[in-house]
């Protein structure tokens, strides 16, 4: 199972890399009042990858916290820990 796993990430490795080399073509990115990036193809769909996980992982953020509370509220409060037992034979 170990190395299917390694043979799975090798693979998906190899497909990203095939995608960055047949994309290396310069592009311009517009942005507003008449700033631009010229740049390759790839790191511009890098980049808009990279901005959607970062928009969608603090989207959830506010429900982690409201699960994280909720599930606090729920348990039980700590027991009291047990005294030590003494020592026999002694």
């Amino acid at each position: 199972m170990k190395y299917l796993s390694w043979l799975l990430r090798a693979a998906i490795f190899f497909t990203l890399f095939a995608f960055a080399l047949n994309n290396q073509h310069s592009v311009t990115v517009h942005f507003f009042f008449g700033a631009h990036w010229n740049t390759a193809l790839v790191l511009v769909v890098l980049a808009a990858f990279a901005i959607g996980l970062a928009v969608g992982a603090l989207g959830m953020v506010p429900r982690w916290w409201k699960q994280r509370s909720a599930a606090r509220r729920s348990q039980p409060p700590a027991a009291a820990e047990p005294a030590p037992a003494e020592p026999h034979g002694i």
